[in-house]
């Protein structure tokens, strides 16, 4: 395959080199809680009336998912007649600060975990319940119910200890050229952040609000399925929910917002 220079990539994607949208805001102009040292959430590079949807809870078309991960944290499902709330209780206070710290590393496992992945293994070791399905409306309510527990509280991922390896495969990921078009992550979210992509306003890629309401998806989706997207866009073969692969490079890009708030439900464009 011919590798492309990333000035013909960047024009395969459609990419408008320009001032962004929200370049409109003055030279030095702070972005309160969205903004920590240099890393900027996803929030910033929104609209106004975009922002405006996150903030309301009533406009926010997520609420709808919160709503039914509330109702399932009461729901006894399974053999073992257990729900949720058997063990965790009150969800307001067992899991303020889960958000925070995932993915994590899970000695048994000998791997990273992430939330979607810890909520199903709860489900069918301890519920003794069927697995939901990734991007199922289940599971990506009770997700965001778990997340939007820690709501306002800045991102705080371990790369220490046993962490370290997947941490650094996850980094090697982000900057691995990829696919027909030969693009890295870091090309679009580090070095053109704030330029225009086709109609879209480049952002950091910061995660700090998954699972985040997509305007063009009409709903919310999780982390993986972005990635997913992403690896499509440069022609390059997804790898799958749940994969090694893709929880490695999450627990890098949460590092990347590391002090930036959790946002979730998010909504994005």
């Amino acid at each position: 395959m011919i590798r492309r220079t990333l000035t013909t990539a960047l024009l395969a994607l459609g990419l408008t080199m320009g001032v962004a949208a929200s370049a409109a805001k003055a030279a030095g102009d702070k972005w309160g809680k969205y903004e920590v040292e240099d890393r900027r959430s996803g929030y910033t590079y929104m609209t106004p009336e975009t922002q405006s949807m996150q903030d309301d809870m009533l406009q926010n078309p997520a609420g709808l998912w919160l709503d039914r991960g509330q109702e399932l944290w009461s729901k006894k499902e399974g053999d073992a007649g257990k729900a949720c709330a058997s063990c965790h209780n009150d969800a307001a206070k067992t899991m303020k600060g889960v958000a925070t710290r995932y993915p994590v590393y899970v000695e048994k496992l000998g791997k990273l975990e992430n939330i979607e992945q810890r909520i199903n293994r709860c489900r069918t070791e301890n519920m003794k319940a069927k697995a939901w399905k990734w991007e199922s409306d289940e599971l990506l309510g009770m997700t965001i119910y778990v997340n939007n527990q820690s709501y306002g509280m800045p991102v705080n991922v371990s790369i220490d200890g046993p962490a370290i390896p997947f941490f650094n495969k996850g980094k090697e990921f982000y900057y691995q050229p990829r696919g027909q078009l030969d693009m890295a992550c870091k090309q679009c979210h580090e070095d053109q952040a704030g330029n225009m992509i086709r109609a879209n306003l480049l952002s950091e890629g910061q995660v700090n609000g998954f699972p985040t309401y997509r305007l063009n998806w009409q709903k919310p989706g999780s982390m993986h399925r972005r990635f997913r997207g992403c690896n499509s866009m440069v022609r390059s073969t997804p790898y799958g929910y749940g994969s090694d692969e893709y929880n490695n490079l999450e627990l890098y890009v949460t590092w990347r917002g590391r002090g930036l708030p959790v946002e979730t439900p998010a909504v994005r464009n």
